[in-house]
């Protein structure tokens, strides 16, 4: 058997693998069926393509195995943080066991580069994970499995992962903050701002990318411990919630709040969450 590097699989996976299944019909094993793709254009009826939902199977992963591989996911033609996590995951099975996890088009999760498309929004690499959750677990049992992910990565100071002599844009140790947040926004100008890095600099580049890899970590723990019906929420509703949903919920005086996000970095009254069109400190 030929081996091919990471590297070489990261282009092939989900290319032309991808692109012969399709022609071929062959997307198997809880996947779309082959028939589904054979029926002619203009006749296919609305849904059929979705037979059998979240019936991907899952594999147990090396939690460290996949960290590396979304490490260097973040950086493989500059896809960033959703492409690199969602690899990591779904790529380290299509490595492993092939069909049906190497007929996905990855570079679809490139849009979750920089809080997708650059707006900053959920972390991508967040988004990474979650995604790959979907492939296998519907709402009931996958909601409790990001919220985990998502609670663990408001409270956690990163990055923690380090490459030593494999990093890719900056060597050494990096300084750490709390996001208390899953949006990129304040996640990425929370550690900047802390640290007084600029957001344009090696150096968060690096940090998100180290990110990309705690979070797949993460993931895959969670995962694993989901197949051995290990998993349970460690991490609790922080109390802003909590508060601000006594007022704000559903049933509430005022039940106008959607989230589950902690609401203190942008509700907290501090000098950074007034207006700062007046007044700017």
């Amino acid at each position: 058997m030929t081996k091919i590097s990471r590297r070489q699989a990261l282009g092939v996976v989900g290319g032309s693998l991808m692109a012969g299944a399709v022609a071929g019909g062959t997307l198997v094993a809880g996947g779309m069926t082959g028939q589904a793709h054979a029926a002619a254009p203009g006749t296919a009826a609305r849904f059929q393509f979705e037979e059998q939902p979240f019936s991907w199977q899952p594999h147990i992963l090396d939690p460290e195995e996949c960290a590396v591989a979304a490490y260097d996911g973040y950086w493989h033609k500059g896809f960033g943080c959703g492409y690199g996590v969602f690899y990591g995951i779904v790529g380290m099975m299509a490595e492993k066991y092939g069909a049906p996890y190497n007929q996905f088009p990855f570079s679809m999760l490139e849009v979750g580069k920089s809080g997708i498309s650059g707006w900053a929004t959920i972390c991508g690499a967040l988004l990474g994970g979650a995604s790959a959750y979907a492939l296998f677990w519907g709402r009931k049992e996958r909601d409790p499995m990001v919220t985990e992910l998502y609670r663990w990565y408001e409270q956690t100071a990163f990055p923690i992962f380090n490459p030593g002599t494999a990093a890719k844009g900056f060597a050494g140790d990096l300084p750490t903050s709390i996001a208390h947040s899953p949006l990129c926004h304040v996640s990425v100008s929370k550690w900047c701002y802390e640290t007084g890095i600029a957001e344009k600099s090696k150096e968060r580049s690096e940090r998100c990318a180290r990110i990309t890899a705690d979070v797949a970590k993460k993931a895959v723990e969670i995962m694993n411990a989901k197949q051995t019906g290990a998993f349970v929420v460690e991490h609790k509703t922080p109390e802003s919630v909590e508060y601000c949903g006594s007022c704000h919920g559903a049933g509430k005086e005022s039940p106008i709040v959607k989230g589950k996000m902690d609401c203190a970095p942008c509700h907290s009254g501090s000098e950074h969450t007034q207006d700062k069109y007046n007044n700017h400190p």
